[in-house]
């Protein structure tokens, strides 16, 4: 993932990519173990045969082998260094607590050119270069797979063909001779990887093409003729932008056909329908179309490699903001990611999450930072997990409280009860079961509220046969308010009193109805604009949010919540100056 701070990239890195191209993919396969075997008498073993791994002469079986993966990212990949983007430095004890989560592989990005000569010969810093062998070993020390890649270089200065076609393709070559002959004799589940998330700028779809088949083809000469156990070691191909759309997959399969090679394998990545992966456009919610954006993407993916014996790594997936950031809601967000490892795995291959800086992993503990996501993804890697409709049931602050029903999304389980901690509900006196329609009764919900303060009143758990429970949470809320604020280009923040009641998203207007913010084709504005703060009750719209609006022209804004509350607010900038006020 191109994920770099600010000061150093646009932080919409991919804000250009339409939502029906965000697609990626990826993989599972069976969990198969290898088979220690002996090395000869006068050979040392490597450290992935001491660690017993043995990679499969079958790439298909090999990458299966791989499943679940992950990825150390904004790392070796960080700009300039490897502590640079905030994650420590990596030792031993990073790959003994993956190994211990039950990763079986790392995909460990690295960018080269903040440590390469930019001329002729582009020599890469020795030091660097043995900095990256240090960490590829402790992890095949580990008995890991691990896939190194050139990474950032993709749109720091590989993405200029069309402008310095020669001097790139030189410079491209140089780095990749450098790398193949520095990890020649590492045993064969160290896989390399030509180019990450690779675009190009200024160019036809047709050049845009012919760059990508000229660097895989020479990425492939050149490891495959640097010696050692290069000469059939599993090499990585990318789409144009790791992206699944169809004419990008058939691009790649023609590249890989005429390299006539069976030790190859396809990759993509996959961040979910865009709208729905930042909050933007109204749509909140895992629906319809993010689930089809999915399950057609991995279809095209399967179809065009799994399906005909080439291996897919999907060395990426996510969302394109951090699960606990609350810019997809808490529920929604965990539907996601409970279908995306199960396509993956239902499309036999193998999946990478990406986790840039503690999205998933504490980097220092090497524990999970949310026990909940812990349960997920691991019980994903074998089976599915039922969900709802909502993982939130809202009760008034006063008047009476009547039933209300959410719909189970079963995912092939069965339903096996609802439970409040160890405690089983009732069946027809707490609640009722009709079809997937499950219906809290009044009185069990006046119960489970209790005196009404504003948030959770009481947990419950969907329980099925199978996976991990669905949480529903119980809380009590009343109308959220806000008050005047003042503030600058550096952000506005609003007092809120939320009482209760979560924040969905927010549309903003100008008087003639036209968006008012970042995006100009939707008035729906992503919610990683601004950040809605419980804690401290107030609302806070960012600085992008807030620089991107017409100066004297009063803005709109009406923030939407998930009880259906909304609040209509009124913002204007003047110059460095900007105010809020009530409508």
């Amino acid at each position: 993932m191109n994920n770099a701070p600010q000061a150093v990239r646009p932080h919409n890195r991919r804000l250009h990519r339409t939502a029906g191209l965000v697609v990626a993919m990826v993989t599972t396969g069976a969990l198969c173990g290898g088979t220690a075997i002996a090395a000869p008498a006068d050979k040392a073993p490597s450290a992935a045969e001491a660690a017993g791994l043995r990679v499969p002469d079958n790439p298909m079986a090999a990458v299966a082998q791989m499943q679940p993966s992950w990825n150390l990212g904004n790392t070796l990949d960080a700009l300039p260094d490897e502590t640079s983007w905030g994650n420590p430095l990596t030792t031993k004890a990073t790959f003994d607590g993956l190994k211990a989560q039950g990763f079986r592989s790392v995909r460990i990005p690295v960018s080269w050119y903040p440590h390469q000569s930019a001329t002729a010969p582009y020599t890469i810093d020795p030091v660097w270069m043995k900095r990256v062998k240090q960490v590829v070993d402790l992890a095949l020390a580990d008995g890991l797979y691990v896939e190194i890649n050139v990474h950032h270089d993709s749109w720091q200065w590989i993405k200029y063909m069309s402008t310095d076609h020669d001097n790139i393709t030189a410079r491209f070559s140089s780095t990749w001779q450098q790398i193949a002959t520095t990890f020649k004799d590492e045993p064969r589940t160290l896989l390399m990887e030509s180019v990450n998330e690779p675009q190009f700028a200024d160019a036809t779809d047709a050049q845009k093409t012919q760059y990508l088949r000229e660097l895989n083809t020479t990425f492939h000469s050149i490891v495959r003729n640097s010696g050692g156990k290069n000469k059939d070691r599993l090499l990585v191909l990318p789409t144009e932008e790791t992206n699944n759309a169809q004419r990008w997959l058939d691009d790649l399969s023609t590249t890989m056909s005429s390299l006539n090679d069976r030790d190859l394998v396809a990759t993509v990545h996959y961040y979910s329908w865009y709208p729905f992966s930042v909050n933007i456009a109204n749509d909140p919610t895992y629906d319809a179309k993010a689930q089809s954006d999915l399950t057609d993407g991995f279809a095209r993916v399967h179809d065009t490699f799994v399906a005909k014996g080439i291996p897919v790594y999907l060395g990426e997936y996510g969302l394109l903001t951090s699960p606990y950031s609350g810019v997809v809601e808490r529920g929604e967000m965990l539907k996601y990611f409970e279908h995306v490892n199960y396509e993956a795995r239902h499309n036999g291959m193998t999946s990478a999450v990406w986790d840039a800086a503690n999205d998933f992993l504490n980097r220092s503990t090497m524990q999970w930072m949310v026990p909940e996501m812990k349960d997920l993804i691991q019980s994903s890697w074998r089976t599915r997990s039922g969900t709802a409709s909502t993982d939130n049931v809202f009760l008034p602050k006063s008047g009476p409280i009547a039933a209300q029903t959410i719909t189970l999304n079963r995912n092939g389980s069965w339903f096996a009860g609802l439970w409040q901690g160890g405690r089983p509900l009732i069946p027809f006196l707490d609640y009722t079961l009709d079809g997937d329609k499950l219906t809290l009764t009044a009185d069990a919900l006046t119960r489970l509220a209790g005196d009404r303060a504003a948030g959770i009143n009481a947990t419950l758990e969907v329980r099925y046969s199978d996976g991990v429970p669905w949480k529903l949470f119980v809380r009590s809320y009343d109308k959220p308010t806000m008050a005047n604020a003042t503030g600058t280009l550096d952000g506005l923040t609003i007092p809120t009193r939320f009482n209760g009641a979560l924040m969905a998203n927010v549309q903003s207007t100008y008087a003639d109805g036209t968006a008012a913010g970042p995006a100009n084709w939707t008035t729906y504005q992503s919610f990683d604009n601004l950040r809605a703060d419980y804690s401290t009750g107030t609302t806070t719209l960012k600085p992008d949010y807030v620089k991107s609006l017409k100066d004297g022209a009063p803005a709109t804004f009406t923030f939407r919540f998930w009880t259906g509350d909304t609040v209509t607010y009124t913002v204007t900038k003047s110059g460095n100056t900007v105010t809020g006020t009530v409508s």
